[in-house]
């Protein structure tokens, strides 16, 4: 490997990395405002912390949730496609690593360039789902058979306006959520938030926020976050987990599942780690919003004035997270239905991901619930939940031979990106 290889792939690992990438973003703000060498330290140290503190609970989160996935599917013996955005971008990578860099990078600077120049002004800092639609544009493009150049300059182009068009999309029921405009959402899921705070507003005339939720005296302990999210996911493990013994058996969930631990004692962990993520994930948003937001006013000044930072979904988990629990069982449960549908229609079965519906379901509980409280939150998730459920399906064939890797792209921006691309392209070979 040559130098300015070395370099190129080292540029790359670095803005691929959420925590670098916003700890890099915290540092130039402070910078451009002058601020003491000290506080230019400890500023991007805090962020650089608060990323990797949000993605410790975002793994014990992912590895709770696989669990679940893994006691789901045999326990109702559903078998299909998983959406999955990880895997079908290190499919993408493997095949077209060198395109998708080059879009990443170029893109990263096409969104500064277009939130200089238009009223969408936000910079998107969510690295991983830079490089998953990154991804997705170096495989639609490649599909429809255009070659190298072309497909970084097209694919450039149009990453860097979907990193200010989805947060400018957002950005109204944002101002509702946080009381305020300093920051965005900048997470690829934003059609299914959008059109969960629209159906929130259609469903939730008069309907209180999930926040204000009454309880009993007895049942005041609900009101701790952690402890309602332990009980509401030993419920659901609680399920499954019977399921599967009756259909499996005490041998098959020994070997399988909950090795050297007993089935009762292996679910409340499963439970309790999911709201230790939770728990972990919250202060991990407050560490990174204590110091992205005054830092970025420096590069708002002097590159682009106005900009807001869009980050990552989890963002708006402090601000209704009660909302967070209801949207992802509800988006599951839209899930189900949809994949019920599915099998009906005899599509290709999408089987629902819980670790999407989980960060896009909560989301978009969070975003029905601003707009029509709890009635908007569940009918809302619900929506996202057949949404991300429906747009695979039809994302499959625009992907061209990695639509036949068992798996896809997950979040509506995806899918809606996708096949609008795919379908452009199709029309345009007819001319």
């Amino acid at each position: 490997m040559t130098i300015i290889g070395y370099f190129l792939t080292a540029l790359f690992g670095v803005l691929k990395s959420p925590p670098l990438l916003i700890g890099i973003i915290t540092m130039l703000g402070l910078l451009l405002q002058k601020s003491p060498v000290g506080n230019v330290i400890k500023g991007t140290v805090k962020a650089i912390l608060g990323f990797v503190v949000l993605q410790g609970g975002a793994l014990l989160i992912i590895k709770s949730l696989d669990v679940f996935q893994k006691m789901f599917q045999p326990a109702f013996n559903i078998h299909g496609v998983v959406p999955s955005n990880e895997a079908i971008t290190s499919i993408a990578l493997s095949q077209l690593g060198q395109v998708t860099a080059l879009i990443m990078v170029f893109g990263m600077l096409m969104n500064i360039l277009i939130a200089r120049i238009t009223p969408m002004k936000f910079i998107f800092l969510s690295g991983h789902h830079t490089l998953f639609m990154a991804a997705l544009f170096a495989a639609v493009l490649n599909a429809a058979g255009l070659p190298t150049v072309p497909n970084v300059a097209i694919g450039s182009v149009l990453l860097g306006f979907v990193m200010a068009f989805f947060p400018f999309l957002a950005q109204p029921t944002m101002r509702k959520i946080t009381e305020g405009d300093e920051i965005a959402l900048g997470h690829f899921g934003t059609v299914g938030y959008v059109i969960s705070a629209w159906v929130g507003k259609l469903v939730g005339k008069n309907s209180k926020s999930t926040e204000e939720i009454e309880l009993p005296k007895g049942l005041m302990f609900f009101r701790e976050t952690a402890v309602s999210i332990s009980v509401t996911m030993l419920a659901l493990f609680g399920v499954v987990a019977v399921v599967l013994l009756v259909k499996k058996g005490p041998d098959y969930v020994h070997a399988n599942i909950t090795g050297e631990d007993g089935l009762l004692a292996f679910c409340i962990i499963q439970a309790i780690t999911f709201a230790a993520g939770i728990y972990i994930i919250l202060q991990g948003v407050r560490l990174i919003l204590g110091e992205i937001v005054p830092a970025f006013k420096g590069i708002s000044e002097k590159f682009v004035p106005q900009a807001r930072p869009a980050l990552d979904c989890p963002v708006v988990f402090p601000f209704a997270q009660n909302a967070v629990v209801i949207g992802f069982i509800s988006s599951f449960c839209g899930g189900l239905v949809g994949l019920a549908v599915c099998g009906l229609a005899s599509w290709t079965l999408i089987i629902p991901g819980v670790i999407p519906h989980f960060f896009c379901g909560g989301t978009a509980g969070v975003f029905g619930n601003a707009t029509g409280g709890r009635r908007g939150c569940v009918a809302g998730a619900f929506v996202n939940g057949l949404i991300i459920t429906f747009l695979p399906v039809m994302l499959l064939p625009v992907l061209g031979s990695l639509g036949f890797a068992n798996t896809t792209f997950g979040d509506s921006d995806f899918g809606v990106v996708g096949i609008i691309l795919g379908k452009t392209i199709e029309l345009l070979k007819h001319f």
